[in-house]
């Protein structure tokens, strides 16, 4: 059953905000066709940035709830987050009322948006100050690396697989603490060179999916809808480019295979040209 007094704020919204993302960023949406216009659906993505939600709920004419830390609910911006329609997750838990309130809109035949990674995919400083005391320590400043890491801005699931070569043997720590200062042309380098597979370094073009999106999938019948996102929000940007895939549902699948299958469903949308 729709709740119209929550999609009236949402639509307007959406209306005002809408045409000012899309002038100042100038993204290109492939594929918002795949949306289904109707029944229970779960969009899912990549996450690196705050926005990320942004292109799913603006090319898309279903009202979406996205699944939001509880953070954002408790800031001068809770409105607006109430708002859309976002349901608050503690993420420090199993949070059963997020997920009761999610499986209630799929079983009305509504849509959720989350993210399987979790979190976004940003190196954070609790993050940086680990690698620090771990490996750098004895070559750097804390305030220098922090600099240092907060311009090169890397993914954190391309830290952790450059840790774990490290932890693995297959690179030294010398090379480690040169590497870290450019992450990704690091790893790139590695798979011309062999040292670690082109698989290897694809998987960590994303963190491990948690199971939420296909438990929920599971429960009520919902089909997935995943898509990638690539590019970068600069203004009137050239390369923002957000393409959606084809729908599945779970079926007969495990939640094992489902999860797989959504990973790497997203991971070739992401490197789609």
């Amino acid at each position: 059953m729709k709740n119209y007094k929550r999609e009236r704020p949402y639509k307007i919204l959406k209306c005002i905000i809408g045409p000012l993302f899309n002038l100042y960023y100038h993204p290109k949406v492939i594929g918002g066709e795949r949306v289904p216009k109707e029944g229970p659906i779960i969009i899912c993505g990549d996450h690196t940035h705050v926005y990320d939600q942004c292109l799913p709920i603006l090319h898309t004419k279903r009202v979406v709830h996205y699944m939001a830390k509880k953070e954002y609910f408790d800031g001068k911006f809770a409105f607006f987050f109430k708002m859309v329609g976002c349901i608050p997750v503690d993420r420090s838990k199993k949070d059963n009322d997020a997920v009761a309130s999610a499986l209630d809109i799929l079983e009305h035949g509504g849509a959720i948006g989350l993210f399987p990674e979790g979190t976004r995919n940003r190196l954070k400083e609790d993050r940086v100050i680990d690698i620090y005391n771990n490996y750098m320590k004895d070559t750097i400043s804390l305030e220098d690396f922090k600099k240092s890491m907060k311009k090169q801005d890397p993914k954190t699931s391309h830290v952790n697989l450059l840790e774990n070569l490290y932890k693995e043997r297959v690179i030294t720590l010398d090379q480690f603490r040169e590497y870290i200062y450019n992450v990704q042309d690091s790893l790139e380098e590695m798979v011309s060179l062999r040292i670690i597979s082109k698989k290897e370094y694809e998987d960590a073009i994303m963190l491990p999916f948690k199971y939420g999106a296909v438990s929920m999938a599971q429960k009520t019948g919902a089909t997935i809808v995943p898509f990638g996102l690539t590019g970068d929000y600069k203004f009137r940007s050239k390369n923002l480019v957000a393409r959606f895939g084809t729908p599945f549902t779970v079926d007969d699948m495990t939640l094992t295979e489902a999860n797989e299958k959504l990973f790497n469903e997203i991971k070739e949308l992401m490197q789609e040209e």
